[in-house]
């Protein structure tokens, strides 16, 4: 390219940079004047007009239904003193929003001042739009009216005395008030073409026109003080003039503030988007085009050299730019987007968009992006409320995560074996409203890990990419995303060992976490084993260049040796950053030239027992010459806001914090807003949507798959399992199986007793000679064979004798009658005995001649659980040889799902039962099996009134099983690890369960499907029994039946905070029950015989009731208190209040009762922290009194489950 050429590419880029500059001009204002049915102040000068509000506006901690309108630029909330009160003298005594405040005049017919209330859509629209694109870390608002106030023309109230010629100087600027129920919002607008003045005379002397707000003076006990006030501009003209050139909000001339907040404000805030270039930043062009320029098409860097400047710790830091020698580069026309550069140690890629538009642009934009065309090609843009390059876009405000491998070789001292990684994870997290950042690499053998200690830099770029911003500033993720490559060169002194580190971050997954692969190459000093080491807090230079980021510092750092010494080192570290930039949009590159990352709060930790690394620090992004301190926690990062939370600065150490797009509350605490729920149908047919902090993802249901377009769930061909549908052509049940084997496949068996293919299965004739005794019959049956012996011979025609033996039937009766019978076999008083059939086998039903129960047996005689009905009914009981029926609620005629309404839950051996409540009376006549469960001892029983579930423990198999209520087959939730549980509770907000194990001697939680198990108590416990919850105030109750020391305890969910609550004139205390409403927690003891309560906050016990007989559940609804009690085989209801037993229902089969529940029509109000987003936890959450812990459940692998205590 010639001299020439070059040129006419600089006029181009030096003319498009101007347009990039632009600021609004009178005609981008709102409207205003007649046409916009405006009012219009009285000219003069000192005019005040109060204007009665439609609606409120919220000012600092206040809400005002008037406001006064001035013509010297401001608006106030109560009646302005004179003017020369507060003329050059900011911050005035009254509470003060100004606009451009001075002593102004509209005297002369050509200054005006105009003023309306609106609430039409478009100029909320228009507030909406400033105030959005201001605040992107917070969700969007939509304000609900608005006060319009315009000074146009107005000029000084004294002819200039600054040689302005025979025509005055005037201004144009306006103030936007915008209010919704919650907040309201000043929009300033400063037109380039309308500010011609930034000073007025006030008496003898000149004073510099004033924008800003004022609280004015505070009231207090003794005295009045100056309150909060926030300064735009300063006591310097060039303040003045920035509010054309400037912004706080994405557009030069505009400045937008949050001026109040209802129910809790500290100070204004301002707007958060400021990057934009200065003209004379952008029009320098250094001498002799050395650094490249660009034209309005892409250019490739070639061949770029990169020098690195020296980092001078004190005063005023020189900063060098980056110098690139361009060289040719040969393009590469079959594939326009990528063109490889050869840079001598640096392998940059340097990726273009392509050169097309965004209607063929392939969705190549982030989700929360939207795509621009500009003439040279299109850009992404993230929304507001998310931030990053478009391809990727994270919420504002969001703790991050990031996630992958670490391979490569390291050589240790002068070993001459290297230590070798092979996908060691590498996982981290940051809390991003505070710049905290947390590392951690495993499996590091001991060999390694103490001298991977200095190099903090590992994850420091984490740290960079998150930083905490400081005014002005913006962090790497802000600027280039999620996708780059970072390389770092560590020169170690004084031994220059050097060690390579490169890392290719590849953009963030499903997850939402950022995913990077990282590779070390090389040599690190040796920092002995058992010694520690201390980084000292530095400073980085990171400078910014069109798709390459350099940065360099010397770090030290003090190695801690077991006998006490010390050592002092240091390395010079130095990375380069290569991504992928918009070419097309110039105002989206601009950012700050240099910054500097400031690294604080360093710690390092090689833990050898577990061979895991972990790095944590703090981290700020900010001016290379460091500016003044910043004391506002909002950049110190001490704030104590959510992790969901921006912090936004007020004036000196005020702070306010507010939740991050996505999320509501107060600031300190914030629920993340289910979009899923509020919008069900926003994934469209076949998708589920997945609600996640501060978003939701789409995800198509099983069956489906995304289109091309990304979105449309379109059928795929699954594999189905014949099996299971029905569909197979094996031979019926009785004779064959069918066994699933993947895909679409299966296999046909014939089962034992049968031969075939599976298809067609025939029964085999057992009978063959030899298979029963000689003096037996053999007698063939499908599938099988019986074997009776002859007339004559007795037992069980496998062996057969002319003797008969008395069979374990025959024998138990004999046994019967003989005991204390000293003169025959006659019933013993009161006695069961059994009766066997002609075989001496037990008859299948038994019954008790004295009391008239019976109840089915087994081939042993043993009782089948359930069975028993009362006198003068008979159970139905299968014949020994016959089939059972199938386990299961349905379909069963005496099994019925639960109507509407409130109801009793109990459990019997081998079924739960529902009994209505009318009030709190129980609706005996209407009481029916819910769930039948043959052979199965239920023990537990728990509602989730969420899903409408019941939940059980039975100790046969041991198992927790849930069923829906409204009819369908048992569900399995944890078959295994399990001995004996018993007691079983819900968190219907956390989503939780809770159980007890008697054998065990544990409890433990788990989600309510049954994964993330963790054990949160397993020590001094003997015979765990009840448990239940109280979800809205984070706690847990148990009992303890140990007959040596019953106990009564309590904790939080997570298992902390635990205590002792009753251990004295205990017995078997087997039930427990709490109620929400009188904050009672009460127990039924069978060892005691009494019913008690007491307030756990207080500790006052009380007796309710004595003398019942053998209690084991107990539930409460309203007044009364429900327990079962083993000796009744009954539900009895108790008045806690009056203490006496007001009711009793006998279910109709008389068995033991166990556990019962309330099952409630709705669910109890009430709400905690884990309700919404799982409290913001990656695996459990579990509630506490005053927040919430995550935690892990105790199969978690590597650190991708984030645990942190209860911290609000």
């Amino acid at each position: 390219m010639g001299w020439q050429e070059q040129g006419r590419l600089v006029c181009v880029t030096l003319l498009g940079l101007v347009a990039s500059v632009h600021s609004i001009t009178r005609g981008e204002l709102f409207p205003f004047g007649p046409s916009a049915r405006d009012q219009i102040l009285d000219p003069g000068n000192d005019q005040t007009h109060q204007l009665s509000l439609d609606k409120p506006v919220l000012f600092y901690d206040g809400t005002f239904d008037n406001i006064f309108i001035n013509t010297n630029g401001f608006v106030a909330t109560t009646q302005p003193s004179s003017e020369s009160t507060y003329l050059g003298k900011m911050p005035p005594k009254f509470a003060m929003i100004a606009a451009l405040q001075g002593d102004l005049d509209t005297s002369d017919g050509v200054g005006k001042v105009f003023f309306r209330q609106d609430n039409s859509p478009a100029t909320l629209r228009q507030a909406a739009d400033h105030i959005n694109r201001a605040f992107p870390e917070d969700d969007e608002v939509e304000p609900t009216h608005a006060v319009v106030i315009t000074w146009v023309d107005v000029a000084t109230h004294e002819p200039q005395s600054r040689g302005d010629g025979i025509d005055k100087k005037r201004n144009t600027f306006q103030l936007v008030i915008a209010s919704l129920e919650t907040a309201s919002y000043a929009i300033v607008l400063y037109p380039r073409d309308g500010m011609q003045f930034s000073s007025t005379p006030v008496g003898d002397r000149s004073v510099i026109v004033q924008a800003g707000f004022s609280k004015g003076l505070v009231s207090g006990f003794l005295f009045s003080s100056q309150g909060p006030y926030y300064r735009v501009t300063t006591d310097d003209e060039a303040s003045v003039r920035a509010l054309t050139e400037e912004t706080n909000s994405g557009l030069r001339g505009v400045w937008v503030y949050e001026i109040g907040t209802s129910p809790y404000f500290t100070n204004v805030a301002p707007g958060e988007v400021t990057d934009l270039p200065t003209e004379a930043s952008q029009q320098r062009v250094p001498e002799g085009y050395e650094e490249a320029v660009e034209p309005e098409r892409p250019v490739y860097p070639g061949g770029q050299q990169v020098e690195y400047p020296s980092y001078e710790p004190e005063g005023q830091i020189l900063v060098h730019p980056v110098q690139f020698q361009p060289q040719q580069v040969d393009f590469q026309p079959v594939n326009p987007e990528v063109v490889v550069v050869d840079g001598g140690d640096i392998n940059v890629d340097v990726y273009s968009y392509n050169f097309g538009t965004c209607a063929n642009s392939g969705k190549k934009c982030s989700t929360f992006a939207d795509c621009k065309d500009y003439s040279s090609g299109y850009c992404c843009h993230c929304r507001p409320g998310f931030y990053g390059n478009g391809f990727q876009c994270v919420a504002e405000g969001k703790p991050q995560r990031m996630n992958g491998k670490v391979h490569g070789k390291v050589y240790v001292g002068n070993s001459p074996s290297p230590v070798e990684f092979t996908s060691n994870d590498l996982h981290s997290y940051v809390v991003v409203n505070d710049g905290r950042s947390y590392v951690a690499i495993s499996d590091i053998p001991d060999s390694l890990g103490p001298s991977l200690q200095p190099l903090s830099g590992l994850g420091g770029v984490i740290g960079w990419a998150f930083a905490l911003e400081q005014p002005g500033f913006k962090n790497g993720f802000s600027i280039i995303g999620g996708e780059f490559t970072r390389q770092a060169e560590v020169t170690f002194l004084p031994g220059n060992e050097k060690l390579t580190i490169r890392q290719e971050f590849k953009g963030i997954d499903e997850h939402d976490h950022l995913v990077v692969s990282t590779s070390l190459e090389g040599r690190v000093p040796e920092v002995p084993r058992g010694s520690t080491a201390q980084i000292d807090r530095y400073s980085e230079i990171y400078q910014y260049s069109h798709n390459l980021i350099t940065s360099s510092s010397t770090r030290d750092y003090v190695v801690s040796y077991p006998d006490g010494s010390t050592d002092t080192r240091k390395y010079q570290w130095r990375q380069t950053i290569t991504f992928q930039s918009c070419q097309h949009d110039e105002a989206s590159r601009a950012t700050q030239p240099t910054q500097m990352l400031t690294v604080d709060q360093v710690f390092v930790m090689y833990d050898a027992n577990n061979q895991l690394i972990r790095f944590a620090m703090s981290n700020k992004i900010g001016d290379v010459n460091g500016g003044q301190p910043e004391e506002n926690p909002c950049f110190t990062g001490r704030h104590g806001c959510d992790t969901n939370a921006v912090c936004r600065p007020g004036q000196g150490t005020q702070f306010t914090c507010e939740c991050a797009a996505g999320f509501n509350g107060d600031g300190r605490t914030c629920y993340d807003i289910d979009e899923c729920r509020e919008t069900p149908q926003t994934c469209g047919s076949h998708a589920i949507c997945n609600n996640q902090p501060g978003t939701f993802r789409c995800e198509c249901v099983d069956g489906y798959q995304f289109a091309s377009d990304g979105q449309t769930c379109t059928e795929v061909n699954r594999p189905v399992d014949h099996c299971e549908a029905g569909s197979h052509n094996c031979d019926i049940p009785e004779r064959a199986q069918c066994s699933y084997t993947g895909g679409s496949g299966y296999i046909c068996s014939c089962l034992p007793g049968f031969i075939g293919d599976g298809r067609v299965c025939q029964d085999i004739d057992e009978c063959q000679p030899g298979r029963c005794h000689q003096d037996a019959v053999c007698y063939n049956t499908q599938g099988s064979f019986t074997c009776q012996c002859r007339p004559g011979y007795y037992s069980d025609g496998f062996y057969c004798s002319s003797e008969r033996t008395k069979t374990q039937c025959e024998s138990h009766r004999e046994s019967v009658l003989g005991e204390s019978v000293p003169r025959g076999p006659r019933p013993p008083v009161g006695a069961f005995i059994p009766t066997c059939d002609e075989q001496g086998a037990y008859e299948p039903m038994q019954c008790h001649g004295s009391t008239g129960y019976c109840w089915c047996v087994d081939r042993n005689g043993q009782e089948i659980h359930g069975t028993r009905s009362g006198p003068g009914s008979r159970p139905m009981c299968i014949d020994h040889d016959g089939v059972r029926p199938p386990v299961g609620p349905t379909p069963r005629p005496d099994v019925h799902p639960l109507p509407p309404g409130t109801h009793l839950m109990f459990a019997q051996s081998g079924r739960i039962e529902y009994v209505p409540l009318e009030g709190y009376d129980m609706k005996k006549n209407e009481a029916k099996a819910v769930l039948h469960l043959p052979e199965k001892v239920i023990i537990g029983v728990a509602y989730d009134c969420v899903e409408k579930m019941v939940y059980w423990t039975e100790i046969t198999s041991p198992s927790i099983s849930k069923a829906n209520i409204q009819g369908g087959e048992p569900i399995a939730v944890i078959k295994s690890d399990l001995d004996s549980p018993e007691g079983i509770a819900i968190d219907h907000l956390g989503r939780t369960m809770f159980w007890t194990d008697s054998v065990k001697d544990r409890i433990e939680v788990a989600s309510l499907d049954g994964s993330q198990r963790r054990v949160i108590i397993d020590s001094d416990l003997v015979n765990p029994r009840a448990i239940i919850t109280d979800p809205p105030n984070g706690n847990l109750y148990w009992s303890d039946w140990n007959r040596d020391a019953p106990k009564i305890e309590m904790s939080y969910m997570d298992g902390s905070n635990r205590r002792v609550l009753v251990k004295d004139d205990l017995g078997l205390p087997n039930g427990l029950t709490y109620d929400p409403h009188s904050s009672l927690l009460c127990w039924a003891d069978a060892g005691t015989h009494k019913m008690e309560c007491m307030n756990p906050g207080r500790g006052d016990r009380r007796k309710v009731m004595e003398g019942i007989q053998y209690p084991f559940g107990i539930t409460s609804h309203g007044k009364n208190i429900y327990y079962t009690d083993w000796r009744r085989d009954a539900v009895v209801a108790v008045d806690h209040y009056a203490g006496r037993e007001t009711d009793e229902f006998q279910p109709q089969k008389r068995t033991k009762l166990y556990g019962i529940t309330t099952a409630y029509a709705q669910c109890p109000s009430g709400q905690n922290y884990c309700a919404v987003n799982n409290g913001g936890c990656t695996h459990l959450c579990l509630a506490t009194p005053t927040g919430r812990s995550c935690k892990c459940p105790d199969n978690a692998v590597g650190v991708s489950c984030v645990e942190r205590d209860s911290r609000y």
